[in-house]
């Protein structure tokens, strides 16, 4: 079978010429030469000026001399994810290519183009490793990375100096800076100020800070690659003991019910020394009338005493539907938008994080957001929720894992109680296998 994906250096050849057909995106029709037309769909995000996606499809349909419809899908990943299900189980046609979040490959693999039948061999040398692992299921590549995110700490560059205090490389030092830098703004007047503001709601949200901290600690992923339940384990318990520490003390006990905006309205109010967030907070920290505008700096999240920094993984990744009638066509739309080409105008133009590690250094880009540079080795070292091992199950997996957490923190758990309590749990979710 014939690979379609488009070189990085030169834009994709039409695949058929002659004729008249049409593209179609909301509502504009284009017409197009070409021999004999051939219509697929693409599911994107909401339709509103961030996504871009349907310019990209514009794009290659203009190339290629096919037509392509653009779905608009709810905003609500919760919902996005159930539509996708409801068409895929239905065996449906309707969709072609779909962009689908990060922890989606197991769960919709089954329904999924493998995508390494219809690219060639090296197509995804690039791309983060983590990410090409992540999106290959049983030896079938399911997905192709489209864009990505990871934690970052977020802190206020001017308060660490005006105190006398680096950007904090481990939990321990975060906690201590934070505690003091925190008694010493509201000596000074600031009631409000806080020292550390991350998401500590029970949803997936909290998912990913607390695999963040467990993993930091060497505490592992709470499954491994094998589908080991290794959770049940000191490191990890010490990391949920430390982070339970902080609510009440350096963080607000509304930090129980934050997630990703309240935590940056706190910061970007100029009300906390400390954030964990993903890069989004950048470019709206420093727009007109954020209270930290030049203030801001940006770091790797902090480690254990005995681990590394790790962030987890997010963001988007586009895929086909093994139902599609057009397979070739539809895997060639997944290749050209996670192109080098086009990943590099989704970063320029939208500020969006490549997965094509190259494009990190690429001067255009680190032109339109300087923080790209910075993000790149965290990235490279990102650690991925343990979605792909799990399947079907990861819904219940994170669910359990950020309700116990969550327990923790709010001071009804003891950390060690709770991982064993969870590890025994995990084990019954994957006792006949992921």
């Amino acid at each position: 079978m014939p690979h379609l994906l488009p070189s990085p250096s030169r834009p994709m050849l039409p695949l058929l010429k002659g004729g008249v057909g049409t593209l179609l995106l909301g509502g504009a029709i284009l017409a197009i030469p070409q021999a004999q037309a051939t219509e697929i769909s693409i599911a994107c995000g909401a339709g509103d000026a961030s996504d871009y996606c349907p310019e990209l499809a514009r794009q290659w349909a203009e190339q290629t001399g096919n037509s392509v419809k653009v779905i608009s899908t709810p905003n609500d990943t919760t919902e996005k994810l159930s539509l996708f299900q409801q068409l895929l189980s239905s065996r449906s046609s309707d969709i072609d290519v779909m962009m689908v979040d990060i922890v989606w490959p197991g769960l919709l693999d089954d329904h999924l183009l493998d995508l390494s039948e219809y690219l060639p061999e090296g197509a995804t040398d690039d791309y983060f490793p983590a990410l090409i692992d992540n999106n290959t299921i049983d030896g079938r590549l399911v997905a192709m990375p489209w864009y990505t995110d990871a934690g970052l700490l977020y802190y206020r560059k001017d308060l660490l100096e005006k105190y006398g205090y680096p950007a904090p490389e481990t939990w321990q030092e975060l906690t201590e800076t934070a505690s003091a830098v925190q008694a010493a703004e509201r000596e000074a007047g600031n009631d409000d100020f806080w020292g550390f503001t991350f998401q500590g709601r029970a949803y997936e949200g909290l998912t990913c800070n607390a695999l963040e901290w467990v993993a930091s600690y060497g505490g592992g992923t709470l499954v491994d690659e094998e589908g080991e339940v290794t959770i049940d384990n000191p490191r990890a318990a010490a990391a949920l003991d430390l982070a339970a520490s902080w609510i009440g003390n350096i963080a607000p006990k509304g930090a129980l019910n934050h997630t990703e905006e309240e935590t940056r309205g706190i910061f970007q109010s100029g009300n906390a020394l400390f954030l964990r967030n993903w890069p989004y907070v950048w470019s709206l920290s420093q727009e007109d009338g954020s209270e930290v505008v030049g203030k801001v700096g940006m770091a790797p999240l902090p480690h254990g005493p005995e681990g590394e920094s790790k962030a987890t993984l997010g963001g988007w990744n586009f895929a086909a539907s093994r139902y599609s009638e057009h397979p070739e066509l539809a895997a060639d739309l997944v290749a050209y938008l996670t192109a080098a080409p086009q990943q590099k105008a989704h970063a320029v133009k939208m500020g969006r994080n490549p997965t094509i590690e190259s494009l990190y250094q690429d001067e255009a880009v680190l032109a339109s957001n300087p923080a790209m540079g910075d993000l790149y080795e965290t990235l490279r070292h990102g650690v991925a929720r343990p979605a792909s091992v799990t399947g079907d199950a990861y819904a219940r997996v994170s669910n359990a894992f950020f309700n116990i957490a969550h327990l923790v923190l709010a001071g009804d758990v003891a950390a060690d109680q709770a991982v064993a309590q969870l590890s025994d749990e995990l084990e019954r979710i994957g006792r006949r296998g992921w």
